[in-house]
């Protein structure tokens, strides 16, 4: 490859098919395009730098002007020029990879018209949780997911007596964590949300593999000396314990993981949630490692 000025360069890129056509050959980033010069002077961008004396452009072995940018938009730089207008790519991906292109070759129209479709789109959310209605819908998503499930049932409506004083806190809890564990293992497990069942009022499902391997109900009726009450409890280290356990049928055919099992064997032995900084960093070692 060697570098040129401006204008020899047009006389060696260029072939004159007419006598008022001259065709340039591009190689960008090993896209090759055929366009004529007229296009790329259209409007006032690096292009039109490049095939009009100001700027310097280099040629591959086979004579092509070479361009040292990825491909893969060129075609639609292109389009914009010749028509002023283009089909926006649907994915907000591949626009902002267009964004990129048109920024480089100093296209300002286009870089404005793909700002404000960026700007004005929804962002998608990073976590979705799906909330169960119907017993066919559960059972559906339980089936065709490959990801294990991790189902929370709260219905605090289904109540039928007063709470006990800790009732209403550890429901909280209950709900709190099971965000955090959406959050923190959001693209892993898939975590649903159900309002259906005519008694449970906090309860926890862990599904592997379509079937279920583990529950815990977090709700009791105790007796006081005047009427029934609902107690809430907050098992947390069962519940971590349930989660380690459908991480074990994250992949179909694949054995349990021993780190992991060890883990929650951890779990169990201890009996209490509230595990030291030192079990915290083996849990977390067995999380990044599954």
């Amino acid at each position: 490859m060697s570098g040129a000025t401006a204008n020899p360069a047009l006389a060696a890129a260029a072939s004159t098919t007419q006598s008022d056509s001259k065709y340039v050959r591009l190689n960008v980033g090993g896209t090759l395009h055929l366009t004529t010069i007229d296009t790329l002077c259209k409007q006032d961008t690096m292009l039109r730098a490049m095939f009009s004396g100001r700027m310097d452009v280099l040629h591959d072995v086979d004579g092509w002007v070479l361009i040292d940018r990825c491909g893969k938009h060129f075609g639609s730089i292109l389009s914009f020029l010749r028509d002023g207008t283009i089909t926006l790519p649907d994915s907000r991906r591949e626009q902002d990879e267009l964004l990129q292109e048109a920024k480089y070759y100093c296209v300002q129209e286009l870089v404005r018209q793909l700002e404000d479709a960026l700007n004005t789109q929804i962002p998608e959310p990073i976590c979705q949780v799906p909330l169960i209605t119907s017993t066919p819908e559960e059972q559906l998503l339980v089936s065709k997911t490959s990801k294990p499930v991790v189902k929370l049932i709260c219905n605090r409506h289904n109540n039928k007596y007063s709470y006990t004083s800790m009732s209403d806190d550890n429901l909280l809890k209950n709900i709190e964590l099971f965000d955090k564990l959406c959050l923190r293992f959001n693209g892993r497990i898939l975590f649903i949300k159900s309002v259906i069942g005519r008694n449970e009022i906090c309860c926890w499902s862990f599904y592997g593999h379509g079937q279920k391997i583990g529950e815990v109900c977090c709700t009791s009726i105790v007796y006081g000396t005047d009427k029934k009450h609902t107690k809430v409890e907050f098992p947390e280290a069962r519940i971590f314990e349930e989660t380690l356990n459908v991480l074990l049928y994250e992949h179909r055919g694949k054995g349990p993981d021993a780190e992991l099992m060890q883990a929650t064997r951890g779990y169990r032995d201890r009996g209490n949630g509230y595990p030291s900084d030192d079990e915290d960093d083996k849990l977390d070692r067995a999380f990044r490692r599954k």
